[in-house]
């Protein structure tokens, strides 16, 4: 599985020329005369995939990503030859012409041109053959052009709009960027501007306004890799967009659509079933690094449940932050710290009979002088060169290595820890952080289940293997129980283990206005259990009005978590403003009021791919408007959220998708769509609307139901 490039032919006097070499069952190989091969395999109607290997052979043999309609993959992974759990069914295959070759389903359709494997890609809509995507006409893949490394080229036309990837800066709109899919820990980023971030979703979205297709393609691939959507600019190919990876292989598969929520719920499917969340995990999450930073930090958690009850605060859970497990001002993962916490036992047991359950922060990697490094070390469980070293990264303390979850015998040690350290003093559930692997070592060699490669090749799949042993040790405790995780890193099939947030984020407004849409296409992107570090993460304490802002805005995600690490050492708490305190104990309040929609959401994203949270256009796609709109969005199909992002506003306009009439989810006034109505918008009120037909549903709880 090393990631060695073959020698290549120093000049190709043609582009390779491809036949047909074999069929079986779904899938058509292509060979060629430079030893190039292509795979097509047909899976679903409107699924096709297209492996292109130039040298002949996959240098990832295994997929990670790939569960269709499943709830996991084996801690191995699955071959890439594998086409169980998909339906594939009978297709067409036009091989009467010597230079073209045709796959057609009942909805989509692959042409490609044998003289230099040429790719065009048509989706049905209606009676109608629509064209969908092509490949650039020259040098489309790296056959002996370029280094080696995984190119795909397809041609761009005018007015393509692109969204995905997950969570990104700035717009949902990508057309014009170049983003880089490398996992970061970004802390403090720009919501608007910084690249890369934490997570690896190498899935976008293709529309064509002209025609209103919609269709997808996803890379299945866990290498750094780079999409550039019309931002890099070649006279000699014309307009183009790119995607480019640094190690493994051109796997490729393209969803026909044709609207976007048929595409998202493919996806979703395809790269597996979210998991399910259990109840308690929709209330308010409590956390901050200040209290468990304190040399007092189990009076400074027992003074948190003491205001939770003096100010009559709802609140099911805590996320443990990383100083419980400090020696002096470092973290040293599975150490508990029994100067800040003397009796960890009753501290869990108090907890606990408070109603609160508590997540506590593990991290993947030991700094050098962790007590349990040596032994780690030799028991082969870290990251590790050729010789047998660990090889040192660095990390926000100090530097150490990173455990090696392809090794069986990392997982069992991990899952071990987990269970002793953790979830038998009473824990409900595990916040799996600091684990984007930034592995920057080639010397860096991961166990590979016996199969060894070099780790800075597929750097996500020991994300994804950590929280799926945290998952499995969790199960193994309490086997009765939904288990819950929470993970800052992840790539694409996260969503079958865990739930996630959009990492260390800054505070301001900007950063509220930016990480809508960041969240936006994380949902668009199959992981939809998510949220955001209410009032901000780092930087500055937010002000009164800000921080009641992000709490009208965080109230409605799955995710509902109040976290920080202000630069004066103060501590974003519910009770931290008294001039808002009473609007954002209200908030909190109506939290508890929607958990059963939030329930129903994430039970139909479980068993039916939906997303909880969506763009205005993934249920009004005729309304041009709605595909520029970045700032409100659809909770589910039934209710329109309108967050206020600026300060000093107290009324806003909210523009109503035509085709419904909305009430308004405060006053019950019921409004037609297709206008745009002004609307008070105190601290304590943050406009939402909820279709009227809704009005029918049992079990909201919205303030304006009973008006209807």
């Amino acid at each position: 599985m090393t990631d060695a490039v073959p020698a290549r032919r120093a000049t190709l006097s043609h582009p390779p020329v491809f036949r047909i070499a074999e069929q079986a069952g779904p899938r058509i190989t292509l060979s060629s005369d430079t030893g190039a091969v292509a795979h097509v395999f047909v899976l679903e109607d409107d699924l096709i995939r297209l492996m292109v290997l130039p040298d002949g052979a996959l240098r990832h043999p295994r997929s990670w990503t790939i569960a269709p309609g499943a709830d996991d993959v084996a801690a191995d992974g699955r071959d890439r030859f594998d086409v169980s759990g998909f339906s594939c069914p009978g297709f067409a295959l036009d091989a009467q012409h010597p230079d073209r070759l045709v796959v057609s389903t009942d909805r989509l359709r692959l042409s490609i041109g044998l003289n230099g494997l040429r790719c065009s890609w048509k989706v049905r809509m209606g009676a109608a053959w629509v064209a969908a995507a092509r490949d650039r006409p020259t040098q489309a893949y790296d056959f002996g052009w370029w280094d080696g490394t995984v190119r795909h080229y397809l041609a761009r036309t005018p007015g393509e709009q692109y969204f995905g990837l997950g969570e990104r800066s700035g717009g949902l709109g990508r057309a014009g960027r170049r983003l880089r899919l490398s996992n970061l820990d970004a802390m403090g980023y720009d919501a608007e501007t910084a690249d890369p971030l934490y997570k690896h979703i190498p899935f976008y979205i293709t529309r064509k306004p002209d025609s209103g297709l919609c269709f997808g393609l996803f890379y299945d691939t866990l290498s750094d890799c780079t999409f550039d959507f019309g931002c890099e600019h070649s006279n000699y190919h014309g307009p183009y967009r790119s995607f480019t990876a640094d190690h493994g292989d051109l796997d490729l598969y393209v969803i026909a659509g044709p609207t976007v929520p048929e595409v998202v719920r493919r996806f979703t499917w395809l790269t597996g079933r979210p998991a399910a969340t259990p109840d308690w995990a929709l209330g308010y999450s409590g956390s901050t690094m200040s209290y468990t930073d304190a040399p007092d930090a189990q009076a400074q958690m027992a003074g948190f449940l003491e205001n939770l009850a003096r100010y009559d605060i709802p609140c099911t859970s805590f996320h443990l932050s990383s100083g419980y497990t400090s020696i002096g001002d470092k973290r040293y993962v599975f150490h508990w710290n029994r100067d800040k916490f003397p009796d960890p036992e009753q501290f869990v047991a108090s907890y606990a009979a408070a109603g609160v359950r508590l997540i506590p922060n593990i991290k993947p990697a030991l700094l050098l002088d962790h007590p349990q490094f040596a032994a780690a070390a030799q028991a082969g469980l870290l990251l590790s060169d050729a010789d047998g070293m660990p090889v040192e990264e660095q990390f926000w303390d100090a530097p150490g290595a990173y455990l090696d979850f392809t090794n069986p015998a990392t997982e069992a040690c991990w899952r071990d820890n987990v269970t002793r350290q953790l979830l038998q003093l009473g824990m409900a559930a595990t916040w799996n952080d600091n684990n984007e692997y930034e592995v920057t070592s080639p010397r860096a060699l991961a166990h590979g289940f016996g199969q060894p490669f070099r780790a800075i090749e597929m750097k996500p799949l020991q994300t994804l293997l950590m929280l799926r042993a945290s998952r499995a040790a969790q199960l193994a405790h309490a086997p009765d129980e939904v288990p819950f995780l929470v993970s800052r890193a992840g790539a694409a099939g996260m969503q079958r283990y865990a739930q996630t947030w959009s990492g260390d984020n800054y505070t301001s407004w900007k950063s509220l206005r930016w990480n809508i849409p960041m969240g936006l296409g994380l949902a668009l992107s199959g992981v939809s259990n998510i949220g955001h570090d209410v009032g901000g993460f780092a930087g500055p304490r937010p002000d009164p009005e800000l921080f009641a802002r992000w709490v009208g805005f965080g109230v409605f995600m799955p995710r509902f978590s109040i976290h920080s690490w202000n630069d004066d050492g103060t501590v974003n708490e519910p009770w931290m403003h008294p001039e808002v305190l009473d609007e954002v104990v209200s908030l909190m309040r109506f939290r508890t009021r929607i958990i059963p929609y939030l329930a129903q959401l994430l039970t139909r994203y479980r068993e039916s791919f939906e997303p909880v949270v969506r763009p205005l256009f993934y249920d009004f796609p005729d309304e041009a408007w709605c595909w520029t709109e970045e700032v409100d969005w659809m909770l589910g199909p039934d209710v329109l959220v309108a967050p206020v992002v600026e300060p000093g506003v107290m009324e806003r306009d909210v523009r109503l998708p035509a085709g419904a009439d909305w009430r308004d989810g405060w006053t019950g006034e019921v409004h037609a769509g297709g206008q745009t109505v002004t609307v008070p918008a105190p601290l304590d009120r943050p406009p939402f609307f909820v279709r009227r037909a809704a009005g029918d549903r049992s079990g909201w709880g919205f303030p304006g139901q009973a008006r209807e």
